[in-house]
């Protein structure tokens, strides 16, 4: 026997070291014996291979794809192309591990797989459905399960960025995964609570296949189920319930999950609730957009929505050169987009610039026609901002794709008719008419049956009579409404109009159209009385009669229904009423206006207090005898006399005077008020 180099002994040694760290699954330690291998043998293709590998076993991506680059006439692409492609995949060169796969002269399984990733990240969900299905088609191992669950993330995102209606693909929703995105197909459908049902599903799965797990803590669960809670806030967004929607957003935050796609689009979905309030708020979630790594992790339209955000609350935060800088980032990212004008336009309309704004917009509808329309529909609205109705009315009535529709019709009818422009108004109703004629007219061509004219149509005559009605333009009117009428000779509605405006103008003609109106008998109505009288509507409820029971059940049916008379009550009297005592026939009389009423006498104390020095009297010794006081006057008449009192009588009724020693205390109070006051001589 020949003696084996040194080398080799060592080499097969190794190589055994190799093999058993590689079934133990300890990379770091086979790769420091692959070392010592190409140490011996620095080309051997086996080793570099190897070395490959535990790199990417180990996660080294960039430093596995350098060694492949470095030795690429040893490591050629039939050998090392699966490897070459998942490195640049990792390290997020789709285009590059895109062209590695499709320039391998053998696809490997391997590499199907690895291109239906690729398809993915590059968001062409057609080719990466047909790839994924011709993977379950001709393959048959135990990643069948993920494979499925892939290609029901493909029909999801179909679904959710190109608005496509999913096919049924029959797949059994056995797992949290598969269920998860079932959920976020059907919101792009939005069937919002078909979906919200399907993702409590899939957290019952996800609890119950994670539970079975003794390793895996509460933590652990709550944090593999923040995604399915982040889709059921987002519906709950959609819905309108807010707060319930940002309650569950700040919950996954609290979490702190690894994901940072995740947080990214949260933290963007909170910023969307705040809008303009709680601004500070919104700035501190603006971070979590901003982490590395949160390209990789999103749709081109979620990072999209993301900037556009972020351009919106630095116009919110008066930040105008920062929102400018973001908007025509954008704009030269996606020329085609509105979004990025309009915010352009609304931060010039927050520094007054609405000329500015509005020369903007028309640019833009100037150069994009496709999305011309909704631009001027903005311009519309800047310019009735500024009381600039009439050029509003002209810009709206330039969107040719819209002049048709009842709800551009109604808008410009209204605005016209503000601005007091009728002939103007009656213009639109002609043009939207005669829009749906020319249509009806294509129609009528292209078919061999006549087509009646549309209930838009008929509708628009309709609203274009009234009005010409309302303006007086009554000749206008009756030609539309009996345009209407020989449509629909049966239309009892429309001829009673007919009637009521030719009686305006030509009675005759009106007496002649009556003629057609139905009798009296043949219009009788099937109508049930008690169930109207008995709706919620009804102004009126007829009351449920009671129970009749014995004599008055039989006085009921012999009698039939008698009227109840409402008894009346008698009237109260003034507690001195006497009966025996005739009433003042005048006390419903004003007292001034009765006969006895003698006027305002005034008091005779006032002519009674003394004037001179305490205890004298200017009292006159006349008015002191006694003898004259019996031809004195009654001081007060009798009721139903017509004694006349004089005016210059002195006397007062007892219910005139005022009672005695009133002045007096009003002095003492006013002297109190004195001494309590404060000052001094």
């Amino acid at each position: 026997k020949m003696a084996a180099p040194a080398g080799a002994g060592a080499a097969a040694g190794l190589w055994s070291e190799v093999n058993r760290c590689g079934q133990n699954g300890d990379f770091s330690r086979a790769l420091k014996s692959i070392n010592k291998i190409l140490q011996i043998n620095k080309d051997d293709v086996t080793a570099l291979q190897c070395k490959v590998v535990c790199l990417i076993q180990n996660g080294n991506f960039k430093e596995a794809l350098g060694l492949i680059n470095t030795h690429t006439k040893v490591l050629t692409s039939d050998l090392i192309a699966f490897e070459k492609a998942y490195c640049e995949y990792r390290l997020n060169r789709i285009e590059s591990a895109l062209k590695t796969i499709q320039s391998a002269s053998q696809q490997t399984d391997k590499l199907k797989e690895l291109y239906g990733q690729v398809l993915y990240r590059l968001e062409r969900y057609d080719d990466c459905l047909a790839a994924y299905r011709d993977l379950i088609r001709n393959s048959q191992d135990e990643y069948e399960e993920e494979r499925k669950t892939n290609l029901s993330a493909v029909v999801a995102a179909q679904s959710t960025w190109e608005k496509v209606v999913p096919e049924d693909l029959g797949l059994q929703e056995a797992t949290y995964e598969l269920c998860y995105n079932s959920a976020c197909a059907l919101i792009g459908q939005g069937k919002l609570n078909e979906a919200m049902k399907k993702l409590q599903k899939a957290e019952e799965l996800c609890r119950q296949s994670l539970s079975e797990d003794s390793d895996v803590t509460e933590e652990d669960i709550e944090a593999e189920l923040a995604i399915i809670h982040g889709q059921m806030a987002y519906i709950m967004q959609l819905q309108g319930r807010t707060e319930d929607a940002l309650q569950l957003y700040n919950q996954i935050i609290k979490l702190k999950p690894t994901d940072v796609g995740l947080l990214a689009v949260i933290a963007n979905n909170i910023i969307t609730i705040n809008k303009d309030q709680n601004v500070f708020d919104s700035k501190k979630k603006v971070k979590l957009t901003n982490a590395e790594g949160v390209e990789h992790k999103l749709s081109k339209k979620q990072l999209q929505a993301i900037e556009f955000n972020k351009a919106l609350l630095a116009m919110y935060t008066n930040q105008a050169d920062q929102c400018r800088k973001l908007s025509a980032s954008l704009q030269s990212q996606s020329p085609e987009h509105l979004l990025p004008v309009l915010i352009q336009a609304a931060q010039l309309c927050r520094e007054k610039q609405h000329a500015k704004a509005v020369g903007l917009l028309q640019d833009f509808a100037d150069q994009h026609p496709a999305n011309a329309a909704e631009i001027k529909l903005t311009m519309a609205q800047l310019k009735i901002a500024q009381g600039s109705v009439t050029k509003a009315c002209m810009i709206l009535r330039s969107i040719e794709e819209l002049q048709h529709k009842p709800g551009m019709v109604s808008a410009l009818v209204t605005m016209y008719s503000h601005e007091e422009d009728i002939d103007s108004a009656i213009e639109v109703f002609t043009q939207a008419i005669q829009w749906y004629q020319q249509y009806q007219a294509r129609t009528n061509r292209g078919c061999c049956v006549f087509q009646p004219k549309s209930p838009v149509h008929l509708s628009l005559i309709r609203e274009a009579a009234n009005f010409k009605l309302k303006h007086g333009r009554k000749k206008e009117a009756i030609s539309d409404l009996d345009e209407l009428w020989k449509q629909n000779p049966k239309d009892v509605h429309t001829l009673a109009q007919l009637i009521s405006a030719y009686s305006l103008v030509d009675p005759e003609k009106a007496k002649v159209l009556s003629k057609h109106l139905p009798s009296s008998d043949t219009m009788s109505l099937k109508v049930d009385v008690d169930a109207l009288e008995n709706s919620h509507g009804a102004t009126y409820v007829r009351k449920k009669a009671g129970k009749l029971t014995g004599d008055n059940q039989q006085k009921e049916q012999g009698q039939g229904e008698v009227k109840k008379k409402k008894k009346k009550k008698k009237g109260k009297l003034p507690k001195n009423y006497d009966p025996k005592v005739t009433p003042d026939p005048e006390r419903w009389l004003p007292m001034r206006e009765r006969s006895y009423y003698r006027g305002r006498k005034k008091g005779k104390k006032k002519d009674q207090v003394g004037k001179g020095t305490q205890g004298s009297t200017t009292t006159g010794s006349s008015e002191l005898d006694a003898s004259r006081t019996a031809s004195s006057p009654p001081t007060s008449p009798r009721p139903g006399s017509g004694a006349a009192v004089s005016a210059t009588s002195n006397v007062i009724p007892p219910r005139h005077q005022k009672p005695a020693g009133a002045p007096a205390t009003k002095k003492k109070q006013q002297q109190k008020k004195k001494k309590g006051a404060k000052g001094g001589w």
